[in-house]
């Protein structure tokens, strides 16, 4: 990992901080709200790849954990990690790598405009939503003693903001891969 790959995580990880100042929205069916911090998981998937991605989550994760109010809502310290929410946020890690990780294999320099749009919209819906999902949706269920199939539909709640989130995330990777081509190999 070099120097340049530090500054991109962290760069990436002032992103998700900064879009947790826009305030999170309470659907009411359940104890999570809708805020825009998971579209910066994916951007971080989708631009920055696997490893790097997930490195600016984990940035994330250090500062909540040291109890920074970086959340949406405010929210930090260690307390995060015994809510409902906690779940979701656990699985942005896993997000951003596996949105990467996808992306790294999906979208190639020789493609059309269009495949690596549909290769990066692919990849964010798979790592940002099915894989964030699969860590929220059973730790809600746990930690709100709700069954999870309440849980389950409960969340289905997010699925039309998530997949704007993924046209977003594709949009911005498309353009960050044609127009920066210096931007260091995701690989």
């Amino acid at each position: 990992m070099t120097t340049r790959d530090l500054v991109l995580s962290a760069l990436f990880a002032a992103i998700i901080v900064a879009l947790g100042l826009l305030p999170p929205i309470p659907i009411g069916i359940i104890a999570v709200p809708i805020t825009a911090q998971s579209l910066g998981v994916m951007l971080a998937g989708v631009v920055l790849g696997a490893k790097r991605g997930a490195i600016a989550v984990l940035i994330v994760v250090v500062l909540v954990s040291i109890g920074l109010p970086v959340l949406s809502g405010g929210r930090g310290g260690l307390s995060v990690f015994a809510g409902p929410t906690a779940g979701f946020f656990i699985g942005w890690t896993f997000a951003a790598y596996i949105t990467g990780y996808l992306s790294e294999r999906l979208v190639k320099a020789e493609q059309t405009g269009i495949a690596q749009g549909i290769g990066f919209f692919i990849a964010s819906v798979i790592g940002g939503v099915v894989v964030l999902y699969a860590f929220g949706i059973g730790w809600l269920a746990l930690v709100a003693n709700i069954d999870f199939g309440k849980a389950f539909f409960g969340s289905m709640a997010f699925v039309p903001g998530d997949l704007a989130k993924a046209v977003v995330a594709a949009l911005v990777g498309r353009a960050v891969m044609a127009g920066y081509p210096l931007l260091p190999q995701r690989t």
